[in-house]
C-alpha cells in the first residue's frame, strides 16, 4: 500500500473525506516523480508538507522524524490544478439577484411570494450590478461538485457570482476546508462584467448600451470618488456624500473581466478597458486561434474556455452548417498552441463542462494537435495562479507555497491515468468512487464569453 508508516490513518473508503479528527500536520511523499512546473522534474524526488505549507522538495530530502510517509514508487506529484472561472464553491442558488438602485436583493431561488423589484426607470437605476458582491461572502463547503472537482485533480478555483451585467467580485477558493472562510485564498481577484447573459434579461439588452451602460457606472464610480476625496478635505464646507454600495464595488475592482469570443469583441472589449481605466483579463475566447496577435500585442491575460464546440446532436440532421460554424468547430483545439506560440499567458476554465475530468480530455485533443504537455500543465497550474495574483502561493511545488498537491499514477494526460489522491492545505483527501456517465441528449448551453458574434447580436 501506499503508506509506510502511521497505519492508524488508512482511510475507510469516505468519499474524499479523511477519517481522522485530527490530520497529521506533517507528511512526505518520498521517491515519487514530482514535477514542479516552476523548475526541473524530479524523476526521484520527495516533498515535505508541513502544517498545510510545502516544507521541502527536492531529490536527497532527509524525512524529517515524526512525518506521515506516503510512499510514492511509481506515483508523480502535480501541483493541484486551478480552474481558471467558475463557480465551484458557490452552490446554486446562492448568488444574488440583480435589483434597480443597488437596493437589497433576494436570493435568485426566493420563496413564492417575495416581491419582485420595482421596475428599472433607466441607467440611473443601475440595474444589473451586483458590484457589491463577493464570491468569497457566498463559497459553502456544502457544494456537492467539490468531491469531483478534486477527483480530477483540482483544488483551487477562481470563482465569481455571476446575476446580473456586473456579477461581482471573484475569489481564488481551495476546494476544501473546515469551514468556509479557510477555503478563501485571495477574496478579491476582479470584477466580473458580462455582456448579457447569468439569467439577466432586463435593461440594456444590446451590445451597444451594455458599453454605454459600463461607461456610465464607471463615470459615475469617478464622480463618487472625487466627491468623497473633497469631502475627505474639506468637511466643514462640503456635504457629505452618501454611501453607495454598487460604486464602492466599482472602486474596488483589482481587475476585470470581460468576454470575448472572436476578435471582434475582443476589440470591443480592450477599447471599453481603456476607456475604463481598468486592467482586463478575457474570458471565453472560442476563437483564441484567431486572437492570439492583438492578445499579444496588448498583454492581456485570457481564460480559456475548452468546452470545445460541437455539433448538437438534437440538431436538425438537414441542416447546413456555414463554413464557419465548421471552421470554428476544427480550430477552436487549436487555440491553447496558437496562444502559447504567440507568448500569451492563459489559464482553463471548465465553464459550461458538467465533469471536470473533462477539461483534461479536452486539452489533451489539444496535445494531439501540437499542444506541449507541460504548456497545458502550466495553464491549469502556475499560469492560473499568477493571471489571479496568487502565484506567490500555489501553481507550482515550491518550498514555502500552499500544500496543495494531486497525485495520480502516470502522466496526468494519459487516458488510463488515475488520481490516487489530492492535498489541500496538507490535507489528504481520496477521490470518490466512479460512478458510470448519464447519457445526455443535445448539447450543453454555451459558456459565457463563448458566444459567437451572431449570437451575441441576435
Amino acid at each position: 500500500m501506499l503508506l509506510k508508516s502511521l497505519s492508524l490513518f488508512v482511510l475507510a473508503g469516505a468519499a474524499f473525506l479523511p477519517l481522522q479528527a485530527e490530520p497529521p500536520s506533517l507528511i512526505a511523499i518520498q521517491d515519487a516523480r514530482i514535477i514542479t512546473v516552476s523548475g526541473a522534474v524530479l524523476e526521484k524526488g520527495t516533498v515535505v508538507l508541513r502544517d498545510g505549507i510545502i516544507a521541502d522538495v527536492g531529490a536527497a530530502i532527509t524525512i524529517p522524524k515524526g512525518a506521515w510517509v506516503v510512499d510514492g514508487k511509481g506515483l508523480t506529484v502535480y501541483p493541484g490544478l486551478i480552474d481558471g472561472f467558475s463557480t465551484w464553491g458557490i452552490p446554486d442558488g446562492a448568488p444574488v439577484a440583480a435589483t434597480p438602485g443597488g437596493r437589497a436583493a433576494a436570493p435568485v431561488s426566493a420563496p413564492a411570494g417575495t416581491p419582485a423589484p420595482a421596475r428599472s426607470q433607466g441607467p440611473a437605476d443601475r440595474p444589473g450590478t451586483n458590484s457589491w458582491v463577493t464570491a468569497a461572502d457566498l463559497v459553502k463547503t456544502s457544494d456537492r461538485r467539490l468531491d469531483a472537482a478534486r477527483g480530477a485533480g483540482f483544488t483551487s478555483a477562481a470563482t465569481f457570482p455571476r446575476p446580473g451585467l456586473v456579477g461581482g467580485h471573484g475569489a481564488l477558493v481551495n476546494l476544501a476546508g473546515e469551514n468556509a472562510g479557510r477555503m478563501v485564498v485571495e477574496p478579491g481577484i476582479g470584477l466580473l462584467l458580462s455582456m448579457g447573459g447569468g439569467g439577466y434579461t432586463g435593461y440594456p439588452t444590446s451590445s451597444m448600451g451594455m458599453i454605454s451602460y459600463y461607461r456610465q457606472l464607471w463615470i459615475d464610480a469617478g464622480h463618487y470618488k472625487l466627491n468623497k476625496e473633497m469631502y475627505a478635505q474639506s468637511p466643514a464646507t462640503i456635504e457629505r456624500p452618501g454611501y453607495d454600495r454598487a460604486l464602492e464595488g466599482v472602486l474596488a475592482a483589482k481587475k476585470v473581466f470581460l468576454p470575448a469570443a472572436g476578435p471582434m469583441q475582443l476589440e470591443r472589449a480592450l477599447k471599453l478597458a481603456a476607456e475604463l481605466k481598468a486592467t482586463p483579463v478575457i474570458y471565453g475566447a472560442v476563437e483564441g486561434y484567431r486572437m492570439a496577435a492583438t492578445l499579444k500585442k496588448t498583454s492581456t491575460p485570457v481564460i480559456l474556455n475548452v468546452k470545445w464546440p460541437v455539433k448538437d446532436r438534437e440538431a436538425d440532421p438537414e441542416r447546413v452548417d456555414s463554413i464557419r460554424t465548421l471552421e470554428l468547430r476544427d480550430k477552436a483545439p487549436e487555440s491553447p498552441a496558437a496562444l502559447v506560440a504567440a507568448g500569451v499567458k492563459f489559464a482553463v476554465s471548465s465553464d459550461g463542462i458538467d465533469n471536470p475530468k473533462d477539461v483534461i480530455k479536452a486539452l489533451k485533443r489539444s496535445i494531439d494537435l501540437g499542444l506541449k504537455k507541460e504548456d497545458a500543465l502550466r495553464a491549469l497550474t502556475l499560469s492560473a495562479a499568477e493571471i489571479h495574483g496568487v502565484g506567490a502561493r500555489l501553481g507550482s511545488i515550491d518550498k514555502g507555497k500552499i500544500a496543495n498537491l494531486v497525485v495520480t499514477n502516470g502522466d496526468l494526460f494519459d487516458d488510463k491515468t488515475k488520481v490516487q489522491m489530492v492535498f489541500i492545505d496538507g490535507v489528504k483527501y481520496l477521490p470518490p468512487p466512479e460512478t458510470p456517465p448519464t447519457p445526455r441528449g443535445g448539447a450543453a448551453p454555451t459558456a459565457p464569453g463563448n458566444e459567437t458574434q451572431e449570437e451575441v447580436e441576435h
